[in-house]
């Protein structure tokens, strides 16, 4: 890979974090900084914390001025424009939003759907690295993302967590947020979270489904409960993988131009 340092950006519903990250190893090359979400959460509000969190990163000296930048957001993205509005403002939808911030920044920014930014990283650095076939990464948080992999390359946009179980989203079940939520054991949520693996391996059959999100650290509360066919590991990099994976793409992008 060309670029050595790109920076990402990981837009969350609670909090927006950036950093530069070394490509070569995918550990964090700069500062880790956060700010919180705006609230309201439109895009010019949040667009506007994504230009001065850059700009801080620009700072540091191990950042190169024309590091690409990547950025991962709560939504289906399609050519640069967000379809969905998940845990944001619903102003989102149908908004520009590569062409807005490549605008904003003076230099061209790759956008793209947060769990795939976080899926591409666990595949490069984490505990999807070498492994082949089918790859379904799941990231557990207020809702569930997912990043779907066929041979390490990815098919962008999947929404597992949308996907229907007894008469609602998954992620109303299945979800980290859901378990504290309802006020679950570990056990109790393992069993809903089972039956949406189970669910997913009868659609898709992948050879190993990677675990991530803040709760991965917890993994051994609830893999040992899990009971479907297909291997489930825990992710890697835990709350950084979006940061990391959006920079990786950037990179990649511009690699490739």
């Amino acid at each position: 890979m060309a670029q050595r340092i790109a920076i990402g950006v990981d837009v969350g519903g609670s909090g927006i974090k950036a950093a530069g990250v070394d490509l070569k190893t995918g550990q964090f090359a700069s500062e880790r900084i956060r700010v919180p979400t705006p609230d309201p959460s439109t895009p010019q509000a949040v667009l506007a914390s994504i230009r001065r969190l850059v700009r801080r990163v620009l700072k540091d000296p191990d950042v190169p001025e024309d590091a690409a930048i990547g950025v991962g957001v709560p939504s289906v993205v399609l050519d640069g424009v967000a379809k969905l509005a998940s845990n944001i403002d619903p102003a989102w939808i149908d908004f520009e939003v590569e062409a807005a911030l490549s605008q904003g920044l003076k230099r061209p920014v790759t956008v793209l759907n947060d769990a795939d930014a976080a899926g591409l990283a666990e595949m490069r650095y984490g505990g999807g690295k070498d492994r082949q076939g089918v790859v379904v990464f799941l990231t557990l948080g207020t809702g569930v993302g997912s990043a779907l992999f066929v041979d390490g390359k990815l098919v962008p946009n999947t929404e597992f967590g949308q996907m229907e179980i007894r008469g609602r989203a998954a992620e109303r079940r299945s979800a980290a947020a859901a378990r504290t939520k309802r006020g679950l054991s570990w056990k109790a949520w393992a069993t809903d979270l089972d039956e949406h693996i189970d669910r997913i391996d009868q659609l898709v059959w992948p050879n190993v489904i990677v675990l991530g999100g803040g709760v991965s650290k917890r993994s051994e509360k609830f893999l040992p409960r899990l009971t479907s066919r297909v291997p489930v590991v825990p992710a890697t990099l835990l709350n950084d993988a979006g940061i990391v994976g959006a920079a990786l793409a950037a990179a990649e992008k511009l690699d490739q131009s």
